[in-house]
């Protein structure tokens, strides 16, 4: 089970990372494209989602890691899991299904994490 966690850890570390850097460092414009929820939001909540999912990811894998802070792995997986619904929420309102439905697995993986570092396979 221990192995189990740090692949969803990682793998939604990897999934955080790489969504996060590209709200932080593209303009609301060029998001469009890709994100069409971005229309309603004001850049600079675009951009703090961002920093949030760049932070949960490093939170995910970092403190864990290193043996420092290891609490902060489970708190990260509960902030991912947060951060998830509101994805769910945001697509399925926009009838986005699909990804309402990819969010909602990151959800479920975030959930087992956090179960998981909290309590029995906590580091």
């Amino acid at each position: 089970m221990t192995i189990l966690l740090w692949v969803l850890q990682i793998g939604l570390a990897a999934i955080l990372l790489g969504a996060g850097l590209t709200k932080v460092s593209q303009p609301t414009e060029k998001l469009r494209d890709r994100m069409s929820w971005v229309d309603g939001v004001p850049p600079g909540r675009v951009k703090a989602l961002g920093a949030v999912e760049v932070l949960g990811a490093v939170g995910l894998v970092l403190p864990a890691a290193t043996g420092i802070a290891p609490v902060l792995t489970p708190l990260a997986a509960v902030g991912a899991a947060v951060v998830m619904l509101g994805a769910v929420v945001i697509h399925v309102r926009a009838r986005e299904y699909p990804a309402a439905a990819f969010t909602g697995l990151l959800l479920v993986a975030a959930l087992l994490v956090a179960w998981g570092r909290f309590g029995p396979y906590a580091l």
